[in-house]
């Protein structure tokens, strides 16, 4: 990517001018979804989420590259006790990805899903958001233009995932930048905040709020100052894929965070995401739904890592093979409703 002008100028560029899904493509699948043996519509959601495939990659719907990214970063905010782990956990639980211990590496083998994970300078945490902004527009452009190089190895289906001690309280202040209401309303208990601590976490997402406040009418200034490098990154893989024309799951509370800057930049910029499931943290679903997005799972989780995501890949997986692999009426044999 060119620089030209401020840092984030060519992502204002590319996000002003972002591909269409494939409208022939989606049509083509709409004729063979009629023809094929079974009731329209009874497979529900996943004839849905089929013509969703054929629609922005331009071919039959099929996943045979599919990837799980993870961006990891680290957050000033922690010094504020709004959480109960130390910041090391992260790069530790990178060390446990790369060892093949933590619960996405199970999903990805049972799924047959390739798995990358970023480190975004782990030992050098952003600002602390109730003090300063979290990333300079340098910084975070630099790391946007870092989680666009997620895709280079190819992909036909993106699930974006992290990992950042911390992140939930960035979400929250993310979602409460965008969307309104108070700080209670989209902070949770991450990974187990709660009484005091929980109370610390709410107060430091009112702070970081009020300090940036006159910041808060563009959503990629609300990201450098509000969000962190996993947040950056993700959005510029989720842009990168746009660009590319690859379909994408994106995980929880805090992925979508990064969804929903994109989005405030450009109402149809997550046209070709769906969110892969709605996490037990409480403002992930009202975040869902500002962004006019059904979850595809629904099961509790609130772990991260992509994990929700790659379930979901799953689903999507079988989707395709069902559109792909199912004999028509006439090909089986079997009489079409008259």
């Amino acid at each position: 990517m060119s620089v030209s002008g401020m840092p984030f100028d060519d992502f204002r560029a590319l996000l002003r001018d972002l591909p269409g899904p494939d409208a022939r493509a989606l049509a083509a699948a709409r004729e063979r979804d009629a023809q094929l043996t079974k009731p329209p519509g009874a497979l529900g959601r996943l004839e849905e989420i089929a013509f969703w495939l054929a629609a922005w990659t331009g071919r039959v719907p099929a996943v045979n590259r599919p990837l799980v990214a993870i961006f990891a970063g680290n957050h000033g905010v922690t010094r504020q006790g709004i959480t109960p782990f130390p910041p090391t956990v992260t790069q530790q639980m990178v060390e446990n990805f790369a060892a093949g211990g933590a619960a996405i590496n199970q999903i990805c083998v049972a799924y047959d899903l390739g798995l990358k994970v970023f480190d975004l300078a782990l030992d050098y945490p952003t600002g602390d958001i109730t003090e300063e902004p979290a990333l300079s527009e340098r910084d975070c452009a630099a790391t946007m233009a870092f989680g666009m190089e997620a895709i280079a190895g190819g992909t036909d289906l993106l699930c974006i995932g992290e990992m950042g001690i911390g992140n939930t309280t960035i979400a929250a202040a993310i979602n409460y930048a965008l969307y309104g209401g108070t700080a209670r309303d989209w902070v949770g208990p991450g990974t187990g905040s709660e009484g005091d601590m929980l109370e610390r976490k709410i107060a430091a997402v009112e702070r970081a709020v009020a300090l940036h406040s006159d910041h808060l009418g563009d959503p990629l200034e609300i990201m450098r100052r509000l969000g962190g490098r996993e947040i950056a990154a993700m959005a510029g893989a989720i842009l990168a894929a746009r660009v590319e024309r690859i379909p994408v799951l994106i995980d929880g509370y805090v992925a979508t965070a990064a969804g929903a800057i994109l989005k405030a930049a450009n109402p149809s910029a997550l046209d070709h995401c769906l969110i892969g499931h709605v996490s037990g943290e409480p403002g992930h679903l009202r975040a869902i739904e500002m962004l006019g997005k059904t979850p595809l799972l629904a099961l509790g989780m609130r772990l991260g890592e992509g994990t929700g995501a790659a379930l979901a890949a799953g689903i999507v997986k079988a989707a395709a093979a069902c559109h792909s692999g199912m004999a028509t009426f006439s090909q089986a044999g079997v009489s079409n409703k008259h």
